[in-house]
């Protein structure tokens, strides 16, 4: 038998989501920084609906709780997929401190917010929840602040 490394697991497994290219990030900065933010940022989100820093930047812009809540839950939806897609398989860490996370992250937790703000406190719940498990150190306060300012 041949001297093999056996890979010993050392708990859960991170998945790391690709950051937006350059190029994304610079087209978002503008659109955030134009006249209408929130059309300039739709038209993105329409091109790139993959991309879920944009349905986040969409979801702080929304004109009311309910379009807030759906853009939230579209970019949620998104990201699951795109973690799948990059190994998560329904368990393991999800961190803050990947930059490629946090879209997700943002949608996750502005879905919490949104479905608390309406109600929907099972919701709400399960997704503070879920933020826990996928990274137990917290939602960073700075991303809570946009939150506090609604």
């Amino acid at each position: 038998m041949a001297d093999l490394p056996i890979q010993m697991s050392s708990g859960l497994p991170s998945t790391v989501l690709p950051e937006p290219d350059a190029a994304y990030r610079h087209s978002l900065t503008q659109a955030l920084q134009s006249d209408d933010p929130r059309s300039a940022v739709a038209d993105l989100v329409a091109a790139n609906p993959r991309t879920m820093e944009g349905w986040a930047a969409l979801g702080a812009l929304g004109r009311d709780t309910i379009e807030r809540y759906s853009a939230y839950r579209v970019g949620y939806h998104r990201g699951l997929d795109a973690l799948r897609a990059n190994g998560w398989r329904g368990s393991g860490y999800v961190r803050w401190a990947a930059p490629g996370n946090h879209g997700f992250l943002r949608c996750l937790l502005g879905l919490a917010v949104m479905a608390d703000t309406i109600g929907e406190s099972d919701e709400a719940t399960r997704c503070q929840q879920f933020l826990l498990q996928l990274d137990p150190s917290g939602v960073p306060s700075d991303e809570l602040d946009p939150f506090r300012r609604s």
